[in-house]
C-alpha cells in the first residue's frame, strides 16, 4: 500500500475525524438538496446518489477504522447508514435496470446476426415488444414499491435519528482517546492494510474467467462481495489521502457486473411468467444470454484492471 499523503506523525484521530466530518457534511448537503428537489425526479435522483455515497463512505470508514472510534457508537451508526443506503438505492436500481433491458432489447431486435427459432422467422422482433411490455410492468411495479418505501423511510423517526447523528458527526467525531492519539502510520495504515488483505483474499477466491467457465450465475455472489470489499478498500485510501484512480476504475467495472447480473436475473424471472407466448419467452432468453455476456465482459475487464500483468485470471 502506498504511503498516505498525511504526515505519518499526525494523530490518527485528526485524520479520520477530518474525513468523517467532510462526509457528514456531504450527507447533510445531499439531504438538503433532496428536500429542495420536490417533484424534480432528476434533481431528486442526484441528491439521493449524493446521500448514498456519503452514507457508504461513513459506514465503510467506521467499519475499517472502528477501533479508533467509540465502538458502540460506530456500530450503531454504521448499521443505520447501511439500512438507509440500501433503501435509497432500490428505486434507482429498478429504473436503471429497466433502461438497460429496454436498450438491450432494442439493440438485439435489430441485429441481423441473431437467429430466430425454427419456424418463427422474425420472432425476436415480434417477441421483443411483448417482452419489453412485460419487463416494464414488472420493474415499474417494483420501482413504485421502492419509491413508496423510500418516502416512508425518509419520513420515519428512524431516518430523522440517523440524520441527527450525522449532523452531530459533522462537528464532533466520537473517538477512542487512546487509539486516536496514535500516529497515522501506526494506527490507520495497518487498519487500511487489513481491508486490502481481505479484498485480495476475496479476489484470489474468484473462479477463473475464461471460455471454459461461461454463464455461471452461481458465482455472482462472490463477485458482489469483491465489489463491496473494493469499496471499503477505496474509502480507506480516500481517508488516508491516497490515490484511488485504480480502485475507482475497477469499481466501475464491478458496478457494470452487478447491473448486468441483476438485469439477467430480471429477464429470467420474467421468462418464468405463466402462459407467456413462445416468441416472448424466446426474446427474454436471448436477452438473458446477452446480459450474461455483459457479466463475463465486466469480469474480464475487472481482472485486467486489478491484477498485475500478465495475469488475467485469479488462481
Amino acid at each position: 500500500m502506498a504511503q498516505p499523503n498525511h504526515d505519518p506523525i499526525t494523530d490518527a484521530g485528526d485524520v479520520l475525524g477530518t474525513y468523517l466530518r467532510a462526509q457528514a457534511t456531504a450527507f447533510l448537503r445531499g439531504l438538503r438538496l433532496h428536500e429542495e428537489s420536490g417533484a424534480d425526479a432528476a434533481e431528486g435522483g442526484d441528491a439521493a446518489r449524493s446521500l448514498r455515497g456519503a452514507a457508504r463512505r461513513i459506514s465503510g470508514s467506521l467499519a475499517t477504522f472502528r477501533v479508533v472510534t467509540e465502538s458502540s457508537w460506530a456500530d450503531g451508526l454504521r448499521t443505520e447508514l447501511v439500512w438507509l443506503s440500501s433503501t435509497l438505492a432500490d428505486e434507482h436500481a429498478y429504473a436503471a435496470r429497466l433502461t438497460r433491458l429496454m436498450d438491450a432489447l432494442h439493440r438485439l431486435s435489430g441485429s441481423p446476426e441473431l437467429p430466430a427459432p425454427r419456424g418463427s422467422a422474425g420472432a425476436l422482433t415480434v417477441g421483443s415488444a411483448r417482452a419489453g411490455a412485460l419487463l416494464e410492468r414488472q420493474l415499474t411495479l417494483a420501482r413504485t414499491r421502492a419509491h413508496s418505501a423510500t418516502l416512508q423511510a425518509l419520513g420515519s423517526s428512524r431516518f430523522h435519528a440517523v440524520a441527527d447523528a450525522v449532523a452531530v458527526l459533522a462537528s464532533e467525531v466520537p473517538l477512542d482517546e487512546v487509539a486516536a492519539r496514535g500516529r497515522v502510520s501506526e494506527v490507520l495504515v495497518p487498519l487500511a492494510a487489513v481491508a486490502e488483505t481481505r479484498l485480495s483474499a476475496a479476489v484470489a477466491a474468484l473462479p477463473p474467467v475464461d471460455a471454459a467457465h461461461p454463464y455461471n450465475a452461481d458465482h455472482d455472489g462472490l463477485w458482489h462481495e469483491v465489489r463491496r470489499l473494493l469499496r471499503v478498500h477505496r474509502y480507506a485510501r480516500e481517508a488516508l489521502g491516497e490515490d484511488v484512480t485504480r480502485p475507482a476504475a475497477a469499481g466501475r467495472a464491478l458496478d457494470r457486473h452487478r447491473d448486468a447480473a441483476e438485469a439477467a436475473t430480471a429477464s429470467a424471472t420474467a421468462a418464468r411468467t405463466p402462459r407467456i407466448a413462445p416468441a416472448t419467452a424466446y426474446a427474454l432468453g436471448v436477452l438473458h444470454a446477452d446480459q450474461r455476456h455483459e457479466v463475463e465482459a465486466a469480469r474480464l475487464e475487472f481482472m485486467h484492471l486489478w491484477l498485475p500483468e500478465p495475469a488475467v485470471t485469479p488462481r
